[in-house]
Order: C-alpha cells, then sequence, then structure tokens
C-alpha cells in the first residue's frame, strides 16, 4: 500500500455528470483521464449500464463532451473539435456502430445541444459576435479579428471579465434549430444582444416535450454594463420571436434552469430574491403556461435547490447541500416538502428515468463516480477509479460538532493521517474553505485534496464556520459586513477543541485556504500568533482592491461598506489595515489570470511580509486563473504547498 500524492490524483479517472436513457439501463458518461508528460487531459465517452458493465464509445484521439442522447436511445450527439486546432463541432453517431460525423461548421463552435423529442432535429446552443449576428457576419469578423491580431480593449462595462476570461470579445450564445438530414440551421434567437448564461450553457435551455418551444434565460438588466440579471424566456421553434416568461415588473433578482414537466403544462425553475447576492436562497417555482400563474414548490423549506430534473411522472428530484454535505431529494408533485433520498456520502446531478435515477457520489474518501438509486438504495456502477483507490493507503475521516461564536454549534470534517495513533502528538492543518458561503467537508476535491494533505503526514480539519451554506439561510448571512468576525473565533474555537483532545502538537499548528479561505488566513496572520505557519492561496487581503474584482456589485454588502462613502467601514475588516502584528511565516499563491481575487491581492501581502522581514515565498503562475488547474502546475501547487508546511511544523507525529 502506498500513500495518496498529487501525481497519484492525476492518474485517476474523474468522471462526469451521466446522461442516461429513458428506459434507464444504460448512460452516457464522460470520464477525462490526463498524460503528465503531456501536461493535458482527454474525455471520452463510455457507455455503462445500470449492472455496471462499461465501455468507452468515443476515441482517445480527441476530447468528446456535452452528451445528448436521442430519444429512442439509438444516437448519440455530442462536442468535439474535428480537428486539434479547430473550433469544437457537433458530432453525430450512431450507437449500433460506426464513425461519428461532424454536422456544424460554425465559426466560433458549439456550446450545447439538446434533442428535440421527434429526433429529427437539435436545439444547439452556439456563440455569435455581438453586433455579427448571422453566421455569414461571425465568419467575416473572425477572419478581420485573426488577422489584425492582438487589439486594444475598451469597454464601459462594469461586468467585463468572468473568472479567468475576458468578455468584451463580444461573444453572445443564439440557439439554433438544426435539422439532421439537411444539416440546415434556423436561428431562434436571431436579434439576441444578451447573454443566455455565463457558463454552464447547456443547464440553461429545455425544449418542451411536444417541441414546439424552447425556454431559456436571457440577461434583462435595463444596463446591460451593471450587471447581469437572468428571467426566463420561451421561443417557439415556428416562429423564432423571444417573449419573456412574466412581465417584467413582477421579476425577481434571478432566474435559472427551466425545465419543462412531462406533459408541458409546466415550467420548473430556480429564484433568487435578492440582488447581487450569490448565496441567496433559491428557491423552486412553477410556472402554469396556461393561467400564467407561479407558485413556490417548497415555500417552507430552508436549503437551497439546485440540479433539479422532472421524473416521468410529474415529481421533481434534485440536489441541495445540507449541513456540509449534499443530498438528493424528491419532491413529489403537489406536494411542497421535499423528502430526502440519499443519506450516505456527497450525492449530485440526479438524472432520472422511469427507471433508477442515475447520479454521481462520493466521499472525502472516494472521487466521484456514477451510481443509481432505486428502491434499495445507492449502488456505484462505474468503478472508474476502483483499481487505483486499492493500492492506497487513506486516512480515516470523522465529522464533529463543537461551540463557536456566541456558543453556536459548529460542524466540521476531520482526516486523520493513514495509521494515525490518538496516543502521540500529530502536526494540525487547517483546510479553510473558500466563497466564504460554500460548505465543504463532505465531498472528493481535487484541488485542495485533504487525503494527500493526511497521507503527509498532518491532522486535517475543514470547519463550517459560520456563513457557510447548508445550515439555513440566517446562518449564511451572520458574517455579512463583518468577514472576520465570527469565523475566526470559529477556526480558534475548532483549534481549542482539537487540542483537547490531546493528540495535536500545539507548536506545530498551519492554517491554509483559498480565495475567502486566504482572506481568512491573512486575517488570522493579522490577530493571533498561534500558528507556525500560514498558506494564502489567491486570497483576498485587501478589501478596498477587490473594487478591481469580476464581479462588484453587491459587493458593499459583503465587506461593510464602499470607499466613497465610509472607507474606515471597508477597512475594518481588510486584513492590510491590520499588519502591523503580522508575524507567521505565509506562503502566498496567485494566478496571474485569477479576475475574480486579482494578481495584486497576492503580492500585496507578500510585499507587506517580506518589508517587514516576515518569512514569505510567492509562488506565481502566469498561465492560471483563481484555480490551479494544469496537471504540471497542480503538481508543482501540492509540492510547494507540502514542502512549506515540513519546513515550519514537519510531518508525521511528534518523534
Amino acid at each position: 500500500m502506498s500513500y495518496l500524492t498529487a501525481i497519484d490524483l492525476w492518474n485517476m479517472a474523474r468522471v462526469g455528470q451521466p446522461e442516461p436513457h429513458l428506459d434507464g439501463h444504460f448512460a452516457i458518461v464522460p470520464v477525462t483521464t490526463y498524460d503528465l508528460d503531456e501536461n493535458e487531459g482527454t474525455t471520452r465517452l463510455w457507455r455503462v449500464t445500470d449492472v455496471g458493465e462499461k465501455r468507452p464509445i468515443t476515441s482517445s484521439a480527441r476530447s468528446s463532451s456535452q452528451p445528448a442522447l436521442s430519444a429512442d436511445g439509438t444516437r448519440l450527439a455530442f462536442i468535439r473539435k474535428p480537428e486539434a486546432d479547430a473550433k469544437p463541432q457537433l458530432h453525430l453517431m450512431d450507437l449500433a456502430g460506426g464513425e461519428p460525423e461532424c454536422i456544424t461548421d460554425l465559426p466560433l463552435g458549439v456550446a450545447a445541444a439538446k434533442w428535440l423529442p421527434d429526433g429529427q432535429g437539435l436545439v444547439v446552443a452556439a456563440p455569435l459576435f455581438d453586433g455579427f449576428p448571422s453566421i455569414a457576419a461571425t465568419a467575416e469578423e473572425l477572419e478581420r479579428r485573426n488577422e489584425a491580431g492582438t487589439e486594444p480593449v475598451a469597454t464601459e462595462r462594469t461586468v467585463y471579465r468572468f473568472w479567468n476570461r475576458w468578455l468584451v470579445a463580444g461573444e453572445i450564445h443564439h440557439l439554433f434549430r438544426l435539422d439532421v438530414d439537411s444539416q440546415i440551421l434556423t436561428d431562434l434567437t436571431p436579434e439576441l444582444d444578451r447573454l443566455i448564461a455565463l457558463d454552464d450553457v447547456g443547464a440553461v435551455f429545455d425544449v418542451s416535450p411536444d417541441g414546439g418551444e424552447v425556454a431559456f434565460t436571457v440577461d434583462i438588466e435595463p444596463d446591460p454594463r451593471r450587471r447581469v440579471r437572468f428571467a426566463v424566456h420561451t421561443v417557439s421553434i415556428a416562429d423564432p420571436s423571444p417573449q419573456l416568461l412574466e412581465p417584467r415588473d413582477s421579476l425577481p433578482a434571478q432566474q435559472f434552469r427551466p425545465r419543462y414537466s412531462p406533459d408541458g403544462r409546466h415550467i420548473a425553475f430556480g429564484e433568487q430574491h435578492e440582488p447581487d447576492y450569490y448565496a441567496d436562497q433559491v428557491k423552486l417555482v412553477s410556472f402554469d403556461r396556461e393561467t400564467k400563474q407561479k407558485r413556490d414548490l417548497a415555500p417552507w423549506w430552508d436549503r437551497s435547490a439546485g440540479g433539479w430534473e422532472y421524473t416521468v411522472d410529474s415529481d421533481l428530484v434534485l440536489h441541495a447541500t445540507d449541513e456540509g454535505s449534499m443530498a438528493v431529494f424528491l419532491l413529489p408533485h403537489g406536494t411542497d416538502t421535499p423528502t430526502q433520498l440519499t443519506a450516505e456520502d456527497y450525492s449530485h446531478g440526479p438524472r432520472p428515468t422511469r427507471g433508477p435515477v442515475w447520479l454521481r457520489t462520493e466521499s472525502p474518501a472516494r472521487p466521484a463516480d456514477v451510481a443509481i438509486l432505486a428502491e434499495s438504495g445507492i449502488r456505484t456502477v462505474g468503478g472508474f477509479n476502483n483499481a487505483a483507490l486499492e493500492d492506497l493507503a487513506l486516512g480515516p475521516t470523522a465529522e464533529f460538532t463543537f461551540n463557536g461564536a456566541a456558543g453556536t454549534p459548529i460542524q466540521a470534517h476531520v482526516v486523520y493521517p493513514p495509521g494515525f495513533d490518538g496516543s502521540r502528538k500529530w502536526p494540525l492543518l487547517h483546510n479553510i474553505h473558500g466563497g466564504p458561503h460554500n460548505a465543504s467537508g463532505g465531498s472528493w476535491h481535487w484541488r485542495w485534496n485533504t487525503q494527500a494533505f493526511a497521507a503527509a503526514g498532518y491532522v486535517v480539519v475543514t470547519v463550517n464556520f459560520h456563513g457557510s451554506d447548508s445550515f439555513g439561510d440566517d446562518f449564511t448571512r451572520s458574517i455579512r459586513g463583518a468577514w472576520g468576525d465570527k469565523p475566526m473565533q470559529d477556526i480558534m474555537a475548532a483549534t481549542d477543541h482539537l487540542l483537547a483532545q490531546g493528540f495535536i502538537d500545539e507548536n506545530r499548528m498551519a492554517i491554509a485556504g483559498g480565495s475567502y479561505g486566504g482572506y481568512l488566513v491573512s486575517w488570522l496572520i493579522g490577530h493571533t500568533d498561534r500558528f507556525a505557519t500560514a498558506i494564502c492561496h489567491a486570497g483576498v487581503t485587501d478589501l478596498l482592491g477587490q473594487w478591481a474584482s469580476d464581479v462588484t456589485a453587491g459587493r458593499e454588502a459583503a465587506v461593510g461598506g464602499t470607499p466613497w462613502e465610509d472607507l474606515d467601514a471597508v477597512l475594518r475588516w481588510s486584513p492590510v489595515a491590520h499588519t502591523e502584528d503580522m508575524k507567521t511565516p505565509t506562503l502566498v499563491i496567485h494566478g496571474e489570470k485569477d479576475y475574480r481575487v486579482v494578481i495584486t491581492q497576492g503580492l500585496v501581502l507578500y510585499g507587506i511580509l517580506k518589508q517587514k522581514g516576515v518569512d514569505a515565498r510567492l509562488v506565481y503562475y502566469p498561465d492560471e486563473g483563481h484555480w490551479i488547474e494544469k496537471p504540471g502546475n497542480s503538481v508543482h501547487w501540492y509540492n510547494e504547498f507540502l514542502d512549506w508546511l515540513d519546513r515550519y511544523i514537519g510531518n508525521g507525529p511528534t518523534p
């Protein structure tokens, strides 16, 4: 048996969302594997049956993604580059055999596709340039841009970047009807000049059961330069003229993920009501297409709905984070109380069929895999990483609760090193989650893998401090305007709780986190010297500087004020305003293309620490954004991370 390393993580398969046939006997599953020497991954589509048989159905020559099965289960549409340097296009293959056929040639490629019920065509989402709303015009403009090379950027938009990409190129996704036989494309949104999504384009549209209409989301903000605000629209395939589903003056802050009921009468979708607050509770609603009335489907539920799909019986299956984990729920038609279907592990992405519900399930000790949910419970049918896991000694995991800020019960997850002996003293690593509203602990994380940290000889704890979602809306909102207050108290209380157990060496404790987790790291080192070392990845260190972020709307509610109205309120919870006591050795990590937490956030912390004479190291990735995603960079990241911990707190139990 060996201990888990970063190399092992990249030698494992990463299993995507299963797309099952309606009878439930098989699903098409994207599975990505990586070549560390080539520093890239390849996604193949696999046919997995409900009894665990599996085989690849696309080649390893080029990646294939976004599988869409025809209603009769005989044909598969998917997206792939026809050549290595080409744009991704829609391909079609007969599951009985034969080679895939490329059936589109769009200048900017294809993003997603869904079959029409009769199998004669598909609805295709594909980008065109804003201001060039035809395929021919976009192709001509693309040729001009390629010949011109790099050009200056000018914008008047507030939202002009998103995570790691610029939005000013003006790509607008249109919806097309594609006739399979003739391969003729008909633009269903010919005048569209607004975004239909910022990411995951395939989730934002659905086709009615009779094939006559498409529901999708479109940005409706009166001033599109200030923020993005999505609302559900519909368009008739016979008469392409998109219409708002509801009157504009009655719309909430956001609407997303429309899904038609099997009889076509209702459209279910999610809503958020507070503008510019990403963690606002997602309420599930249903719109009656005949009466034009809308109703809340679970008005008293205090969890955020996600991933909903209709069953053949007009019930809804969905997932929701619940007390630090994620579970699948059933909302029967005509009721308003979701019933939890999964109690073990971290389950998500339910896809109902006439038989079982297909989904993915994972845990802190097992990567996500394909599973089915039937009356007998959950059964894993993929097994893509079984062989790799057999040779690894993973650490035991546990969950505990302690009293945090104001005596509130706080949940935490802990991963112990393989071979853990509670009679000895071990170094402690706080794995502080980001968000700040992203509860964690129940899943397998590829980038911040607690098993890999524990395998290196650390007791790893992840605290779902105040502000974490899945514990009720009040708990989530409790840190707004005071980011450093209750979460710091919770981290310190968790430390005391673990020290009281007798197996933690109080002189060998570390804190590490990314994004908001990096914020809390930089806040903590300015207010305590209790930890021997710290690691700040993509960390918010200067709240004033976060007005350079890709998303600035609503920031005043999160941090406590605006610089033009109350600069002192902004600086109150800003780590760079509390640097006088910083003396903890700190590793600072940042990516150049991080537009959510811009690169200067890491550089200013590093510069302050070095000028103060504090031990610090900067690790900079010129080709990465908020996350370290390339295999070679990720291995380097893990090595830097663990080497830094070893330098200051060693690893393994105290001799």
